[in-house]
């Protein structure tokens, strides 16, 4: 079975993945299954109210938990992805606070990496994405770290090249424009 193909039956049966980002490896889940989030939130021991990334195939996957942008954010937006930059969106009250944390903003990628852009397109939702280590740890940079790390706690780890960015995506808050990582 094609690699993408056991990680998309993974992620849709609640499972948790490690696979290549533009720059580490990366811990995944379905954003709308809040038990998978939770699980990627105790592998990298660190609290649910942090919030995690998502990556998105385009807006409207986000359906209504963010506001309804601009036109001026929506360029804003297009002028980085798909890309290695993260932004922080406004949500609306329909955000799982599972994904948002204590914040009111959701921090949202579209992903130039190719199997990042296969998995967004295969799935009906966003996928988590946070760097695949424990908190306060170095991010693997390979499936074979990612297994050091993780072994058998999560379902699948896709061995597959890192995109070329030489580090993790900068985060920018879509309402000022600032640039916060």
């Amino acid at each position: 079975m094609p690699p993408i193909t056991q990680a998309i039956q993974t992620l849709n049966h609640g499972g948790v993945i490690a696979y290549p980002t533009e720059a580490v490896y990366g811990l995944g889940c379905r954003a709308d299954d809040q038990a998978a989030v939770e699980k990627v939130c105790a592998l990298k021991q660190r609290p649910v109210e942090q919030g995690v990334i998502v990556l998105i195939r385009d807006l409207e996957q986000l359906g209504d938990w963010i506001v309804p942008l601009s036109d001026e954010q929506r360029e804003r937006l297009s002028e980085t992805w798909p890309g290695p930059v993260t932004w922080l969106i406004p949500v609306s009250e329909h955000c799982p606070k599972w994904l948002c944390g204590r914040h009111r903003s959701l921090a949202v990628r579209q992903s130039a990496h190719p199997l990042c852009h296969e998995l967004c397109q295969a799935l009906d939702t966003p996928l988590v994405s946070t760097s695949a280590n424990r908190s306060g740890e170095s991010p693997a940079l390979s499936a074979a770290e990612a297994r050091a790390m993780f072994a058998d706690q999560v379902d699948l780890i896709i061995d597959a090249p890192l995109g070329d960015a030489a580090r993790p995506s900068s985060i920018r808050d879509l309402l000022s424009g600032n640039r916060l990582r």
